[in-house]
């Protein structure tokens, strides 16, 4: 297969700009991940249902992307396929930050997840579409893995946000509302609001999307429309998913089901381990909170470093090798903190997860693009998500269930788990048989 010449080559400048957006995208993630489980502390949840009410994103996931992902094929507007479900998806999400931290209930708080993880999804897999689109093979390696150095500054700031907020503007850590919501996680909501919108803009009105071809036009209103139509084209698709993109499916149950159980518990985990304290209203648990979103930021600066060293890294060695050692790594980490008895020890093992997620976010997607048909990108985007979202409803069904008995009630053998199925991924990737650049896809 000759190597692709019809899109025009990239600077490296154009190539960062059209990934800015995923700074506002990931700060909101990196919000979530950050503040979700302690909102739910402050607000009277009981840990056993920390997965339940963390739901909202694999269920929107699951419901949301691939139906966007194959509408996003055969959209066509004047400002092209993929960009009017980034500017839906950012308006959501922004008003959905602006009121999360004034949420007066428990169930206010898990609605407006539910609308938030749906704005979010609607906005991320067109957005990997439109880099796949935009990219010849040679540079979607730089692109996806600048996608994930983004990633990894976002959450680094989302992270870092009530530290920074404490030290550069004088804001207590302790000054709370009649909720026990910290005004320094307002703030920072406030700040992930604004990101949203403008870094999406930025991005698709700075690189714009390629002009499709009259080919490539009349193919897409030859395609039937409507929700039946879009409905046949995902399953039409998934019995058609090329033979590497089916194992991939098991890598990621194993690294999903794993980061969803870090995400869910580092936080409480930390609480538990190194201050000894499970109650959310306590001085010792704010304290925990705010180290964890120190570490947090820590580990995201490894992966957003990671990301950019992988790029010449991935394309020596291959994706498939670097991302094996990242996963092993990471699963490292997370073992770790479960017997940390110190600081020095939360944050070494940071530099593994980060490694992990900075490879999550880049060579996870490298695999994919070069295991799937380029006309197919939209709507195996999304089906890929489905084998993010698929394994965090497993986790979040088993860890729930399993909490007071297998798990013991302490959220370190919940995260335990997670460093354990970290570790099987690992494995899981090096089975994976990824078509060299520029070799057609296996068949199923």
């Amino acid at each position: 297969m000759s190597p692709d010449t019809s899109k025009p080559l990239l600077t490296a400048g154009q190539i960062v700009k059209m990934n800015v957006g995923f700074l506002g995208l990931q700060f909101s993630f990196g919000l979530q991940q950050a503040n979700m489980s302690p909102i739910w502390a402050y607000l009277g949840a009981d840990y056993a249902n920390i997965p339940w009410l963390n739901l909202a994103g694999p269920v929107t996931g699951l419901l949301v992307q691939p139906i966007v992902g194959a509408m996003s094929d055969r959209t066509l507007t004047r400002y092209g396929r993929r960009t009017p479900y980034f500017l839906i998806g950012a308006i959501l999400c922004s008003l959905a930050l602006l009121a999360m931290p004034y949420s007066p209930a428990l169930w206010v708080a898990a609605s407006l997840l539910w609308i938030l993880d749906a704005a979010n999804n609607i906005t991320m897999e067109p957005y990997r579409a439109y880099v796949k689109d935009r990219l010849r093979d040679e540079q979607q390696p730089a692109g996806f893995l600048t996608q994930s150095a983004f990633t990894g500054l976002a959450q680094t700031l989302s992270f870092a946000a009530p530290t920074l907020l404490i030290a550069g503007f004088g804001m207590s850590l302790h000054s709370v509302d009649a909720n026990n919501i910290p005004h320094v996680t307002k703030v920072a909501f406030l700040i992930g609001a604004v990101l949203s919108i403008t870094t999406i803009l930025y991005s698709v009105f700075s690189v714009r999307e390629l002009p499709l071809t009259e080919a490539q036009k009349a193919e897409i209103r030859r395609k039937p429309v409507g929700v039946v139509a879009t409905l046949r084209e995902i399953w039409d698709a998934i019995l058609a998913m090329p033979h590497a993109m089916r194992q991939l499916a098991v890598m990621k149950l194993c690294q999903w089901f794993g980061m969803a159980c870090y995400w869910q518990y580092v936080s409480l985990s930390i609480a538990k381990g190194l201050f000894n304290t499970t109650d959310p209203t306590s001085a010792a648990f704010r304290e925990a909170m705010k180290l964890n979103g120190e570490a947090g930021a820590f580990s995201n600066a490894i992966a957003c470093l990671a990301a950019l060293a992988m790029i010449p890294l991935s394309r020596r060695l291959g994706a498939k090798p670097v991302h094996a050692v990242s996963l092993l790594l990471g699963g490292a980490g997370m073992l770790a903190i479960t017997n940390a008895s110190s600081t020095t020890t939360v944050f070494v093992a940071m530099v593994g997860i980060g490694l992990a997620w900075g490879s999550i976010m880049g060579n996870s997607y490298i695999m994919l693009a070069r295991s799937i048909p380029p006309e197919r990108t939209g709507v195996y985007m999304g089906i890929f998500n489905m084998m993010i979202v698929i394994p965090m409803l497993i986790q979040s069904a088993f860890v729930a269930t399993s909490y007071k008995t297998l798990l013991g009630s302490d959220p370190r053998n919940a995260l335990m788990l997670g460093g354990i199925m970290m570790v099987f991924g690992a494995l899981a990737a090096l089975w994976v048989k990824v078509p060299k650049a520029g070799e057609a896809p296996a068949a199923a």
